[in-house]
Order: structure tokens, then sequence, then C-alpha cells
């Protein structure tokens, strides 16, 4: 029983979990960022290439 209450009062992987989870969310939002940017990039250089292929 012991064991059990030392295992919930220990906090020490509690932040490294945190700090994971936010890490993570980061990545989430950066990888979504990019891919929004990636495809405006794509369509801007279609646009460009069109507009120099008509020309």
């Amino acid at each position: 029983m012991k064991l059990v209450r030392k295992m919930f009062k220990n906090e020490e992987g509690a932040t490294a979990i945190e700090y994971g989870l936010i890490a993570a969310l980061i990545a989430v939002a950066a990888i979504v960022a990019m891919g929004s940017l990636g495809n405006t990039l794509s369509n801007t250089f279609g646009e460009v290439d069109s507009s120099m292929q008509g020309s």
C-alpha cells in the first residue's frame, strides 16, 4: 500500500509528460500552419506559371 501512495505522490514524471504534451501540440500546430502555407504557395506558383505560359 505504501508503494501505491508513493507512486501517487511522486510528481517528477508529471512535468515531463506535460512538457511532452506541449511539444506535441506545438508540433501539430506547426504542421497545420506549414500545410496551409504550402497550399497557398502552390496556388501562387501555379498562377505565376500559367501567366508565364500565356505570354
